[in-house]
């Protein structure tokens, strides 16, 4: 059947003969698309990535970087230094790394952080408020 195929079709190419021959189509060779994390997660806005830290500020540990348009899992959220404006982190859920909330569009209902010691916090008049 393909050589009767290739002979009536002349110069098209082998992929779009073998699908024709397979009685598929050539929509089934794309890739599907990732399924997003459980809610609640974020999707990274900055067109750099944006750093995965130790503890909710710039002056702590970079752990690893997340690319443009990645869809984070997220555990909490917490008040800690301000970037740019905004004042809230994001708990990364499997790898207990933070990112800053300036860089971050969330979906879900993010809950608050309960379990954090003032000193993974700043000491801003935002972080005393929210840890009461």
């Amino acid at each position: 059947m393909f050589s009767t195929l290739a002979v009536r079709c002349g110069k098209a190419s082998a992929g779009v003969l073998a699908a024709a021959a397979l009685g598929g189509s050539l929509l089934a060779v794309v890739p599907a698309q990732a399924a997003p994390p459980a809610r609640p997660y974020g999707a990274v806005t900055a067109s750099s990535g944006i750093n995965e830290r130790v503890f909710p500020t710039t002056d702590s540990a970079v752990k690893g970087v997340i690319k443009y348009h990645a869809q984070v899992p997220l555990r909490c959220k917490a008040r800690a230094q301000d970037v740019a404006g905004n004042a809230m982190w994001y708990l990364v859920r499997d790898r207990n790394t933070w990112v800053a909330g300036r860089y971050v569009d969330t979906t879900g209902e993010i809950p608050v952080c309960r379990t954090l010691t003032r000193g993974a916090l700043d000491d801003s008049a935002e972080s005393r408020r929210a840890m009461g």
